[in-house]
């Protein structure tokens, strides 16, 4: 029988072990030589690359209150990174700069994945922005530090056409998405809302030679030990931005992922013994 965690004995402990957590990862990037981006500026000229993404999800099973909510979040969030630069030899790390979130106000309960359940939360859905900018991260020249996915799916993706495998999951004083330039390209995130959608782009301060494309590959559900998995591959594609000759097709990783849903009766699932 597996032990408990103290936190899942004595629920009260969790605020002061979130806060204990906050307070040494803060030190621990004070202390740990990167140079983290917090400079803002004017947008720079060029796009390198851009993405939206549908925000509120009507397949999560819970009161959609949540969702909402979960916007509401997102904009308070996304004001601590709007216009962030990333400079040559700086790092962008997510939690470094929302720790700054309670200047723009105060989150509301959205939905977080807590002990594989899906439990109401203040600040919850604001992984909706990390994966966002990990998407856009991917189709850039900077390099990835930390990511980290969700190892559980607990409900479908609001929009079909959506890439699959390209989630990062944000936990403050356990996870992060963090980026390193190591080019001598300025690089800036912008970030922008509309009624459904949540913008993303990331520009640069010079134009761009190559164009980055990530697709999926080897998409299917596996069926192990009576729980189902969603594995697939996730592909970059480097063209040059003129001509759209490919130049580089690499695979970057495989991801899989528990669902924890109801798959339509017509979705084929192999099974692994």
């Amino acid at each position: 029988m597996a032990r408990k965690r103290v936190t899942e004995l004595f629920p009260f402990l969790v605020p002061i072990r979130i806060w204990q957590r906050n307070i040494w990862y803060q030190i621990k990037l004070y202390f740990d030589k990167n140079k983290y981006s917090k400079e803002k500026g004017e947008l720079l000229p060029y796009e390198v690359c851009s993405e939206k993404t549908f925000m509120i999800n009507e397949n999560s099973g819970q009161d959609i209150i949540y969702q909402v909510n979960k916007v509401d979040n997102l904009k308070i969030i996304s004001k601590t990174m709007n216009s962030i630069l990333i400079k040559p030899g700086e790092t962008f790390s997510f939690c470094y700069l929302a720790r700054y979130a309670k200047k723009y106000g105060k989150y509301k309960d959205g939905l977080v994945l807590v002990n594989n359940k899906i439990v109401p939360q203040k600040g919850g859905g604001i992984c909706h922005l990390s994966n966002l900018l990990y998407q856009l991260f991917l189709q850039t020249p900077l390099t990835i530090v930390e990511r980290h996915g969700h190892k559980v799916k607990s409900f479908p993706n609001p929009d079909s056409q959506s890439l699959e495998g390209i989630d990062a999951t944000i936990n403050s004083g356990w996870l992060d998405l963090k980026v390193r330039n190591d080019t001598d390209v300025i690089y800036q995130i912008s970030i922008d809302f509309d009624k459904q959608y949540m913008y993303g782009k990331i520009l640069s301060n010079e134009r761009m030679n190559t164009c980055h494309t990530i697709i999926n590959d080897n998409f299917k559900y596996i069926k192990k030990k009576e729980k189902v998995y969603e594995s697939v591959s996730v592909i970059k594609i480097i063209r040059e931005r003129e001509t759209g000759k490919e130049i580089e097709r690499v695979k970057l990783y495989d991801e899989v992922v528990e669902i924890k849903y109801e798959l339509p009766k017509n979705v084929e699932i192999e099974e692994i013994v």
